[in-house]
């Protein structure tokens, strides 16, 4: 692998990433919730996800779970499943509007890395993107080493660019707490979660 190869894999990864997807949704949501430790533990299980999913993609695995309809299916389903609860929990915060209960020193760390985690690992997308991805930049003689490099890319920009939400988030926590704020965003995160959901089990 060249460095003018791996450039334009990092160039391309950060356009990838640039996409809003339920990642984003998640980290928003636990950014608000739960402050900047439960945007930051959400992040770190993201990065965690990522780098599972990479790591299983550069092993071969993740080819075989994408050729098994049996077992994609049922990823998918367990995807779609998992992102509209967590969509239906923000909008019944919107709907309702007390937050009281929600405050960062109330709220159970682990909660928010699991969040993050099992978003990303029941979003079957993310193997879509190892599986087809990763050998448009590997030579056909690559080594197991090289495909290891460009999943763990994409896990470490992933957590830097969602720490980097996080980081926005606080600068504007001040304005975001405000009552009216929060329902709206609770109400726009939440119904992007569902509708991801919804995509995840209409997508073909």
């Amino acid at each position: 692998m060249t460095w003018g190869l791996y450039g334009g894999y990092v160039l391309f990864v950060l356009l990838v990433l640039a996409v809003p997807g339920p990642d984003t949704a998640v980290v928003l949501k636990s950014s608000l919730a739960g402050g900047a430790r439960g945007g930051v533990l959400a992040s770190v299980g993201i990065g965690a996800g990522n780098l599972a999913q990479g790591v299983a993609a550069a092993l071969g695995l993740s080819a075989l779970i994408t050729r098994s309809e049996p077992v994609f299916l049922t990823l998918r389903w367990a995807g779609a499943a998992y992102l509209g609860y967590l969509g239906v929990r923000a909008l019944i915060g919107a709907w309702r509007g007390d937050y009281r209960a929600l405050e960062p020193a109330r709220a159970g760390g682990g909660r928010y890395w699991r969040q993050g985690l099992l978003c990303n690992l029941t979003n079957p997308k993310v193997l879509v993107f190892y599986v087809s991805m990763l050998p448009q930049f590997l030579a056909p003689s690559f080594s197991v080493g090289e495909a290891l490099l460009l999943a763990g890319t994409v896990a470490v920009m992933a957590t830097l660019w969602q720490l980097v939400l996080v980081f926005f988030v606080q600068r504007v926590r001040g304005w975001l707490g405000k009552r009216k704020v929060r329902r709206a965003l609770d109400g726009v995160t939440g119904t992007a979660l569902v509708g991801f959901g919804a995509a995840l089990v209409l997508d073909h």
